[in-house]
């Protein structure tokens, strides 16, 4: 189904060089935007963004957020900030809290002082899944959550406190969105954090064994980066006053256990080399931190955002798929 985007406005994304990052930056390109791309290129990549340094709509500064003067230089006459800069992953927030705590709470909150002083209408920032925790309730809903798990999903709830007491206090429109297992072009297989879509499909592209954590009943709401990109548009319009000072779920409201994602990625795959249908799986230990299970319910984003995922597990995957495969090779 067709939205409105946003189109001719002075837009900031932070992260930009990321992999979601990236992709907004793209579309927002598209859509006849200025776009601001503020990265310290910690995991974000040059070569997401190569093409879009020749767009006179494009601008990159080259920064950190952990840095106020930064954030204060990227946010001048910005109308919009898409708030993505972060570090993510779990076990790398296991691994050092301290950096994790120091970019995402630390970074977030001089975004937040920036962005109120330079009065930017609207702030809709990437929240996380994790927030909720050890709550076993399914499906996942706004308004109830666990305890978190690790120190990044700590500092993901963090960012959704602070941002509830700077629309309190200093009337910013603020929304938040708690990304499901986001995945699709521009996400990196490599490195120790890598997420498990890329890793998997680039180990199968390479005749090699994906290694899944556990016995693979582990089950995720697999978020396709075309339904993170109509949330963030969605979110940064929105007239809707009951949808501000909110976190949505952004996801799919379907899920799949990692056995069954591992099939379907072998299955697609196959299409393109026969071959990959033979290669075999290995299961290693649970990974600490995991949520065992994940599944959003998208009521609240339907209901106040007006969202319709446009793509589901299957359909997502054969996209990522294709562009994988013409990537990686």
């Amino acid at each position: 189904m067709p939205y409105t985007k946003i189109s001719h406005t002075k837009v900031l994304v932070t992260g930009g060089a990321g992999f979601i990052g990236s992709n907004l930056c793209d579309d927002l390109l598209q859509n006849k935007n200025q776009v601001i791309c503020l990265d310290n290129f910690s995991t974000g990549k040059k070569e997401n963004i190569e093409k879009f340094l020749r767009d006179k709509n494009f601008k990159l500064i080259t920064g950190d957020i952990r840095n106020l003067d930064d954030c204060r230089k990227a946010v001048e006459g910005v109308e919009i900030v898409l708030q993505q800069a972060a570090l993510g992953s779990v076990p790398r927030s296991l691994n050092d809290p301290i950096t994790t705590n120091e970019v995402n709470v630390g970074g977030f909150l001089n975004m937040l002082v920036a962005a109120r002083d330079a009065k930017v209408k609207r702030f809709v920032y990437a929240a996380s899944s994790s927030t909720y925790g050890d709550s076993t309730v399914l499906p996942k809903t706004e308004d109830v959550i666990g305890k978190p798990l690790s120190p990044y999903a700590v500092t993901k709830y963090v960012n959704e406190l602070y941002a509830h007491v700077f629309g309190l206090n200093y009337g910013m429109q603020l929304i938040g969105l708690r990304y499901f297992n986001v995945y699709g072009r521009n996400q990196d297989p490599d490195g120790a954090y890598a997420a498990a879509i890329p890793k998997f499909t680039k180990s199968l592209i390479e005749y090699k064994s994906p290694l899944i954590n556990g016995n693979g009943t582990n089950s995720r709401d697999f978020t396709y980066i075309d339904n993170v990109i109509q949330m963030n548009h969605l979110a940064a319009l929105t007239q809707n006053t009951e949808a501000i000072g909110q976190v949505f779920n952004t996801a799919v409201g379907e899920r799949a256990d990692l056995n069954q994602l591992v099939s379907l990625l072998k299955q697609y795959l196959s299409n393109y080399d026969s071959k990959i249908a033979d290669v075999e799986i290995t299961h290693g230990p649970e990974r600490a931190g995991d949520i065992p299970h994940s599944l959003a319910s998208i009521e609240k984003a339907e209901r106040l955002l007006r969202y319709i995922p446009s793509h589901n597990l299957e359909q997502g995957l054969k996209e990522a798929v294709d562009w994988y495969w013409k990537n990686l090779k």
